[in-house]
């Protein structure tokens, strides 16, 4: 073990992910278990700066496996975005003396820990976004369990669609991202998806499969659309107004963030952050923990950021074939 290594941090930042949890207890109890004293930063890079710091054991992660939220909490911080809030959080990080420090988080936590990282602190991140839209990482903590919250909200729409003879539009959550919007499309069997990474046109790609589907003898049609396109109401109504199919719009929002993470989500998020914890004791920093090609694994920073993940044609390709 690297001696120099005696004490780290751990934080959540960002929107909050099922999994989260368990990757903080995976981090706590692989800390402990190398000799490590571990701390609790409190609602993210915001705690760090206010020094809302708690010592953490193994008994103190008891019962959240199966939590879904964050215990640490999260906030926004944008005093952290500044040159001198870093500065501030560096300082405060040495008050309780971090040796280095773990960001589960977002793309853009990620870039708060390669800021600390660039003035002297050591640190490691780990994807925990339920958008899956890390572009080092083909696999996002949080990811499968908002997924099958989707699921199961959208199939109890359809229940009533179906027995209405409605069109349902539904926009589930992914900001720029349209990986839960064409993965809850094929996996609930929706007749339209739109999502943000390919142009769309209202009559050839919402009316078009929704007046072929009636034609074929179906009476009432699902829609998912990404957060990034929004403007389901709008979608509804300009579907009702031209086709006569009563519409309705729903709006899953927060739903989609909570919840007892899948085991999936507890089996990566465990695996993430004992692999965030290792990397700290080899003396490794400035890495995100990452999954690439089903195994877990880490990446520069820098490079982490610089990749593009593109959502595959072939999955809108499949979900419109399986539609018809």
């Amino acid at each position: 073990m690297n001696k120099k290594v005696k004490t780290i941090g751990v934080l959540t930042s960002g929107g909050d992910a099922p999994g989260m949890n368990a990757a903080i207890r995976a981090v706590v109890r692989t800390g402990t278990y190398h000799g490590l004293r571990v701390m609790g930063v409190k609602r993210g890079y915001n705690g760090l700066i206010n020094g809302d710091l708690v010592e953490m054991d193994a008994r103190s992660v008891s019962d959240i496996l199966q939590r879904g939220g964050t215990i640490l909490q999260t906030a926004r911080c944008l005093e952290f975005k500044t040159a001198e809030g870093v500065k501030k959080a560096f300082d405060i990080a040495k008050v309780f003396g971090l040796d280095g420090l773990i960001v589960i988080g977002g793309d853009g936590s990620f870039r708060g820990a390669k800021d600390l990282c660039q003035i002297g602190l050591p640190t490691v991140a780990m994807p925990g976004t339920i958008d899956n839209d890390i572009s080092c990482s083909e696999y996002t903590v949080g990811y499968d369990t908002c997924l099958n919250t989707v699921v199961s909200a959208v199939d109890k729409i359809r229940d009533t669609a179906a027995s209405h003879d409605r069109c349902s539009v539904i926009e589930v959550m992914g900001r720029g991202a349209g990986y839960i919007a064409i993965n809850a499309a094929i996996a609930c069997g929706a007749d339209v998806v739109l999502v943000p990474e390919y142009k769309w046109s209202f009559d050839d790609d919402v009316l078009r499969p929704i007046l072929e589907s009636k034609s074929r003898g179906k009476r009432h049609s699902i829609v998912i659309v990404a957060e990034g396109i929004g403007g389901v109401i709008d979608i509804a109504k300009e579907v009702e107004a031209k086709t006569g199919i009563e519409s309705r719009a729903t709006i899953l929002g927060h739903v989609q963030r909570g919840g007892s993470p899948s085991v999936r989500d507890r089996v990566t998020a465990s695996q993430m952050g004992a692999h965030a914890v290792e990397l700290l004791i080899a003396g490794k920093s400035n890495r995100v923990v990452c999954m690439q090609g089903g195994q877990i694994t880490d990446v520069e920073i820098e490079e982490g950021l610089a990749m593009k993940k593109q959502l595959p044609k072939e999955m809108l390709t499949l979900a419109k074939e399986l539609a018809f």
